[in-house]
């Protein structure tokens, strides 16, 4: 193992082969991705994937998502708080009913696209 942990020999190139220009031109594009891992932390448990689904198709509220997804409504509302947090669900008030929707069109196609990819690969088995 030596000075490289669990690095392979060829998972590791000698510094001749570091191009500094390339480097310094993807930093600020990289830099831009900060904060991802909580967006996607947010949407990696299962029912708030599918309640982030299900919002990508309409706006609904916290009864008809927990009976949609099948969980309690106390544990609907903590998941949708945790979306709220992480800025991927908004709501808004009609009355005293409350309804949730994604925050915006990125979010969205998000949703869409990673279905898509799920599907195309054959992965959207029932678990």
């Amino acid at each position: 193992m030596g000075k490289r942990g669990n690095a392979r020999p060829d998972d590791v190139c000698g510094a001749f082969c570091f191009d500094p220009g390339k480097v310094e031109r993807l930093r600020p594009e990289v830099e831009k991705a900060r904060g991802l891992g909580g967006l996607f932390a947010a949407l990696a448990d299962e029912t708030r994937s599918r309640i982030a689904f299900a919002l990508s198709r309409d706006e609904l509220c916290v009864c008809d998502l927990a009976t949609l997804i099948g969980i309690s409504v106390p544990a609907a509302s903590y998941h949708l708080r945790l979306l709220r947090g992480a800025r991927l669900v908004k709501y808004r008030r009609d009355g005293k009913k409350v309804y949730y929707s994604l925050d915006d069109s990125h979010v969205i196609e998000l949703m869409e696209q990673a279905v898509s990819h799920l599907v195309e690969e054959g992965g959207s088995k029932a678990r």
